[in-house]
């Protein structure tokens, strides 16, 4: 090999030892996080059993919204309350200029009677829908406040190292704001929560049944599907159930409805190309044994991962509802009640800068690619407007099989304790790793 010149070894040293220093900086900030994450686990572990204890339906989480500004306040950090409703912002401005990145966790439970042998399992229980029902964090959105709750204490305890700001999004309704109401990420965002300040990234998690504990799984570009909900009526003519030729059956135009909708994603639609669901969930119709009645009414979901295939099959939807019903001396009208969640589409600039991050918080193995899941989240919206980054963390407690473990939305979900300390480790490992070296700006590709 030639020798160098003077001038250039020099320069070369000059360098190496400039690109060592934010790295040896980088590992100390690192150390530091995880230092203090392992000191705040048991008061993680605490937050989130009192608020399992204690779960609040969507727009309604005052006491929850309570406690997180009030730990906000405690670290000095800047707080904004209301937001949304119930939803809690706060800013933690680093001591060193640099980037804005934001952290979400979602507060709300689920109308939902628990099941479990937890010692703090919930026995709350509330009027929803006109019926009085249990009340349950089987979703984990208890883990994640608390988790997001231990983030910020961790990096609260750093902001004199961190170069720039955190926004922490504590958000109400993700499961959806009550009837006639509005709530969720759409309602943070217009109210400004990624505008002042001006949010350059966007980071969030979720944890899952069927995934082991410890583990982690990201998806560059589509992750969760779009999700939207309908309503159909089918009219027929009221008779004797005696004389059905006397009117005309709803129910059995219904029905033939059904079967027919399934058709369309088994027939009309590429399935190699991208996944596809059409759900009934309701089927109303009727009031006593001998009575065929006027109308039927229906509901249920459309969820898809890209918007050609979002609106053909809106469309189809329809034309399939009109005709059989008309076909049956019937008559249908549909109409799209809630456009829902867009696909939660992780920039894929983003995802491959942050995979190390994932990687090393996770350890050997235990990070990989998700599978699509045509499960939806409103954090899709704040990534519509910003780069984000939405990641699963293993839930199913060691040595119980996924596959059996009961889901997210069971009144016996059960969500192991150790995705806690993982979930705040990797909230700040991402924002710490962002603030420090902020990806180029991307081009979205639409989802």
């Amino acid at each position: 090999m030639p020798l160098l010149p003077r001038s250039a070894t020099v320069t070369l040293v000059v360098a190496c030892a400039a690109a060592a220093a934010p790295a040896d900086a980088q590992s100390s900030l690192h150390a530091a996080a995880d230092q203090r994450a392992a000191a705040v686990t048991p008061k993680v572990v605490a937050w989130r059993r009192d608020l399992h204890q204690h779960p609040e339906l969507s727009n309604r989480e005052t006491r929850t919204a309570g406690i997180v500004a009030a730990h906000l306040r405690a670290l000095g950090i800047e707080v904004k309350t209301g937001i949304a409703h119930t939803g809690v912002v706060g800013v933690l401005t680093g001591g060193k200029p640099g980037p804005t990145v934001a952290l979400r966790a979602d507060m709300d439970a689920l109308p939902v009677t628990e099941e479990t042998d937890l010692p703090f399992r919930s026995t709350v229980r509330t009027q929803f829908g006109g019926q009085e029902v249990g009340v349950m964090h089987a979703c984990g959105h208890d883990l994640h406040t608390a988790a997001l709750m231990g983030a910020a204490e961790v990096l609260a305890g750093m902001r004199a190292q961190l170069p720039g700001t955190v926004v922490f999004v504590f958000q109400p309704a993700e499961e959806g704001a009550p009837p006639g109401e509005r709530g969720g990420a759409s309602v943070m965002i217009e109210q400004g929560v990624l505008d002042t300040p001006k949010v350059d990234a966007i980071f969030g998690l979720h944890v899952f049944a069927g995934l082991p504990v410890g583990e982690v799984r990201y998806r560059p570009a589509g992750l969760m599907a779009s999700s939207d909900t309908w309503d159909m009526v089918v009219r027929g003519r009221q008779t004797h159930g005696a004389l059905p030729w006397g009117g005309v059956d709803p129910i059995l135009a219904a029905s033939q409805v059904v079967v027919a909708l399934q058709s369309i994603v088994s027939r009309q639609v590429d399935l190699t190309a991208t996944p596809a669901v059409i759900t009934v969930g309701t089927f109303q119709g009727g009031v006593r044994f001998n009575i065929i009645p006027d109308s039927v009414i229906l509901s249920g979901t459309i969820r898809t991962f890209d918007p050609a295939v979002r609106d053909t099959i809106k469309a189809r939807v329809q034309r399939t509802a009109e005709q059989v019903a008309a076909a049956n001396g019937a008559s249908a009208t549909f109409a799209i009640r809630n456009l829902g969640n867009p696909v939660t589409f992780n920039d894929p600039a983003l995802t491959e800068r942050m995979r190390p991050t994932l990687e090393r918080v996770a350890g050997p193995g235990k990070a990989g690619i998700a599978q699509q899941t045509t499960t939806a989240e409103d954090f899709a919206h704040y990534q519509q407007r910003v780069p984000g980054l939405f990641v699963f963390v293993g839930a199913t407690p060691a040595g119980m099989d996924p596959a059996s473990a009961a889901r997210n939305h069971s009144p016996r979900f059960v969500a192991d304790e150790g995705a806690l300390p993982l979930s705040v480790r990797l909230l700040t490992s991402l924002a710490i790793d962002y603030l420090a070296a902020p990806p180029s700006p991307a081009v979205r590709s639409d989802q």
